[in-house]
């Protein structure tokens, strides 16, 4: 009768250190998170090399996706003018079409070669 006895209270000591540890465990995670999560800043980083060389870059971007690079437009009347009559021509050119692709998924597809990255004479 002693044992059964003795086993409760290691049982019950056991599942009371069990909630101890699980209180313990989220008062330190919650202390030691800085706080809300900063959605504005994304840091990319990478690197390449071997044992005698090596080269990294880390770009800092402010938000979004950290691969699209933001143009700023044209300054000044005349180069608008010039950049809207080339976007004009590269249309008329490539003359770019959305056609699904054998899953369905909408791809451009262009009437001449390199029109897909934006080269050529226009």
């Amino acid at each position: 009768m002693l044992t059964f006895g003795r086993a409760k209270v290691l049982q019950s000591a056991r599942a009371i250190a069990s909630v101890g540890a699980i209180f313990a465990l989220s008062i330190i995670s919650t202390a030691l998170i800085p706080g809300q999560a900063q959605a504005q800043e994304t840091r990319t980083s990478g690197c390449i090399g071997g044992w005698h060389s090596s080269n990294c870059v880390t770009r800092w971007t402010s938000g979004g996706d950290p691969f699209v690079r933001t143009v700023p437009p044209p300054l000044g009347r005349n180069a608008r003018m010039r950049a809207v009559d080339r976007d004009h021509r590269w249309v008329d050119r490539c003359h770019p079409a959305v056609r699904p692709d054998r899953y369905g998924v909408g791809r451009y597809h262009y009437a001449m070669p390199g029109c897909e990255f934006g080269i050529g004479e226009y």
